[in-house]
């Protein structure tokens, strides 16, 4: 059964992947999971990436830089008041758990693999820069001070959201830049 060009075969793995990981997360995806959802065998996951977690690491790496889109997206609209941008935050955290979940199911996963940390790490010095923009901070740390209420407030709303706080609380707790 022939499913197209090599391309369009990795393009379908790491579709297949990217709704694995949404579905089932990292550690509870298999090849079998990932064969059966792009309609390919081993032997293409293994031309293609070398490996699953190869392949899942590319597909979590792809889902990292949809997620900052969706944040850069939600904060960087200009004439947006502080709470405004959070709300905007919260409202991508409430439309996108699944993809939330990934992301943070992949800080845990970065102890032990260096791909994964090496993505974050890259990912998230982008995202303190944005964020010290959109805030209006203009010192070294407010990206990451920003970078950290956001880590926090995301778990809260995604592991209790009724507790969570709201962004006019968020912004009335923020610390000045």
């Amino acid at each position: 059964m022939n499913h197209g060009t090599p391309d369009a075969t990795k393009s379908r793995l790491l579709t297949a992947a990217r709704t694995c990981l949404l579905d089932k997360g990292y550690a509870d995806t298999t090849v079998r999971d990932l064969i059966g959802e792009s309609g390919t065998n081993l032997a293409s996951i293994n031309y293609h990436f070398g490996s699953k977690e190869a392949l899942l690491n590319q597909a979590l790496y792809d889902l990292n830089g949809e997620w900052g889109e969706l944040l850069f997206g939600a904060v960087a609209a200009p004439d947006l008041s502080a709470a405004e941008r959070w709300q905007r935050v919260i409202d991508s955290i409430d439309d996108n758990r699944a993809m939330w979940f990934v992301n943070f199911e992949a800080i845990s996963m970065a102890q032990h693999n260096d791909t994964i940390r090496a993505g974050l790490a890259e990912r998230g010095e982008a995202a303190r820069n944005v964020l010290a923009h959109a805030f209006g901070g203009d010192d070294e740390g407010s990206g990451s001070r920003h970078y950290a209420m956001l880590i926090g407030v995301a778990a809260q709303w995604l592991l209790d959201p009724e507790s969570a706080p709201s962004a006019t609380e968020i912004t009335s707790a923020a610390p000045e830049d």
